[in-house]
Parts: structure tokens; C-alpha cells; sequence
């Protein structure tokens, strides 16, 4: 027998890697998430450094409906870009028809340039008078529906009347004053509300209250307003709203709701409140002058009366 009989062979086993090949999905993935974030940051960085009327402009862009941006027509006929109430783009019928017209009614781009350009040149008047322009905090311009809101603020340290009364700081005189020539320049129609806290009276609502102090508040605007130059014609409403209409986000005591509101109309809005219309036509008559004018002879059926009585009755008598 060999030496090599009884030895066992030996095997050696060798594992064979093999590497899948993953392809390059997570490039492209990686690509896009780069790409992503880019555009973010070009989106933010613009919008940082656009002026207003700029976002303004990109808004309007947005909210334009999609057949009228296709077709270039007129972009008051809805604000968002999906249709609805019916086929017709204008919405003439259906559920959207029914919607009340003082929620469609926006500026036209022509208007929102003149309005803008109102608050540049009575900021630009308020700046170069080193009185006024410490009241420059206490101003508030607004774009609404109705037309451009100027507010004008209370402060406890620097109120614009007189505590309790509708005596104007001579401050405010100035201010009013000096807005109304710039104001007097538009062919727009203004309205003038005045607006309290909730600090009431001693004796509540039953005599003087916050209603009549904020209108005197308002009329005494008004006065102020025509002595700097604003034409009597251009004024369409003098209001006051007492403490119903409190500032956003703001304490019924807060002194920020003591404030007068100088709204530079839209024409259309100022059409509706010079001729407010009923719903349906005419108006519903009374049930009262119907039974008046009913022809002479005419009788009312009493006939279910007569028939519930004699039931009536005849059931008393059965008992």
C-alpha cells in the first residue's frame, strides 16, 4: 500500500462574488432632488427682492382663468384658474351666477396703479413734513374689494382725539389736511367711517354712546377733509361703526380700534350705493295691500272653519 492511500484529498471551496450591477436610477433621483432645490431657491430669492407691484403682478398671473389667459379676454370673469357654475366662462349662469356681485368686484390693474400711486405720493407728502411723519406708524393702506383703505390709528401716546370726545388733535388736523388735495386729484368718491373700543359710556347705549362718538368722529373728519381742499361732491358716506368692527387679531379695548377709515371708492362700488337694487325685481308686495285691493264681494273660504266647529261640537255633544 502507498504512503498517499490512507490520506484524504483535500478540497478547497472558493466563494464567487459576484457584484450586481445597480445601474445609475439613484443619479437621475439625485439630479432631480438638485434640481428641486434649486428652483426653490431661485423662487425665494425672487420673490425677496421683487417690489410689491411685482408679487402683485405674479398674483393676478395666477388667479387668471385658463381660457381667458389662452384667448386674451377679459380677466374679471373669475378669479381661479378651474371654471365652474356652468359652460360659459363669465359665469352667467349657474351656482357662481348667484354669488353676490361685491365679491367679484376687484381693481382693474389701471386702478390698482392709481391707487398705489395715491399712497406713494401721500407718503411721499408725509415724509417731507417732519411733523406728520411721526404718524407715519399710525397709518394703515389697504387694496379691498370696495376700493384703497387709508386707516388712520389711535395710540395711547399719541391719540387723534380728544379721549371720549370728537375734538381733532391738531395733528390730525394736519394730516387730513394735508391728504386731501391728493385725495381731491381722483375722479373716485370717497366714504368715511369711524370706528371706538369697546370702553363704553356710564350709560351705556341708551344716551350718548360709542355710535354717536363714532360718527361725530367721522363727520368731524369730514369737516377737516373739505377745509384742506376736498371737493363736498367726492364724499358719498359718513359713517360710524362704534367698537362693531374691532381691528384683526386686536383686544376690544385694544386703543388701535379707535380709528378712522378714509375709503377711496371703486366706481362701481360707488354706483351700488348711490342705487342699491332689490334681489328678483321689484319689491315683494304686502299680504296686507293684496287683501285690501281684493274686489269688492270677495270672501274669504271659511268653509275648513265651519267644518272643524260643527266636528267640534258634535264630538262635546256625543260626551
Amino acid at each position: 500500500m502507498s504512503e498517499n492511500a490512507g490520506k484524504r484529498p483535500i478540497i478547497i471551496r472558493r466563494k464567487k462574488v459576484v457584484h450586481a450591477h445597480h445601474g445609475g436610477s439613484w443619479k437621475i433621483a439625485l439630479a432631480d432632488f438638485m434640481t428641486a432645490l434649486m428652483a426653490l431657491f431661485l423662487v425665494m430669492w425672487i420673490l425677496s427682492v421683487a417690489t410689491e407691484e411685482q408679487r402683485e403682478g405674479v398674483a393676478e398671473y395666477f388667479s387668471t382663468p385658463l381660457v381667458n389667459a389662452v384667448t386674451g379676454g377679459d380677466r374679471s370673469g373669475s378669479t381661479q384658474v378651474i371654471p365652474g357654475g356652468g359652460p360659459d366662462p363669465a359665469h352667467s349662469d349657474g351656482e357662481r351666477a348667484r354669488i353676490d356681485p361685491q365679491e367679484r368686484t376687484r381693481p382693474s390693474e389701471e386702478q390698482r396703479r392709481f391707487f398705489m400711486d395715491l399712497q406713494r405720493r401721500i407718503e411721499s407728502v408725509i415724509e417731507q413734513d417732519p411733523d406728520l411723519r411721526q404718524l407715519r406708524d399710525q397709518m394703515r393702506f389697504d387694496l379691498t374689494p370696495e376700493g384703497l383703505r387709508i386707516q388712520l390709528l389711535d395710540t395711547e401716546q399719541r391719540p387723534m382725539f380728544d379721549l371720549g370726545s370728537a375734538r381733532v388733535e391738531p395733528y390730525m388736523r394736519d394730516l387730513l389736511r394735508a391728504m386731501a388735495p391728493l385725495i381731491n386729484e381722483l375722479p373716485n368718491q370717497l366714504s368715511i367711517s369711524g370706528h371706538t373700543d369697546s370702553l363704553a359710556y356710564l350709560n351705556g347705549y341708551r344716551g350718548y354712546s360709542n355710535w354717536e362718538l363714532s360718527t361725530d368722529r367721522a363727520n368731524a373728519s369730514r369737516r377737516e377733509l373739505v377745509e384742506g381742499g376736498l371737493e363736498s361732491a367726492k364724499l358719498l358716506r359718513v359713517s360710524g361703526f362704534a367698537d362693531r368692527v374691532p381691528m384683526p387679531e386686536t383686544e376690544p379695548f385694544d386703543p388701535v380700534n379707535r380709528r378712522i377709515e378714509l375709503l377711496v371708492l371703486l366706481p362701481e362700488v360707488a354706483d351700488r350705493i348711490r342705487n342699491p337694487g332689490v334681489l328678483n325685481g321689484p319689491g315683494m308686495p304686502s299680504p296686507l295691500s293684496r287683501r285690501q285691493d281684493a274686489p269688492l264681494g270677495s270672501e274669504v273660504n271659511l268653509a275648513p272653519v265651519r267644518q272643524f266647529t260643527e266636528s267640534l261640537s258634535r264630538s262635546l255633544g256625543d260626551e
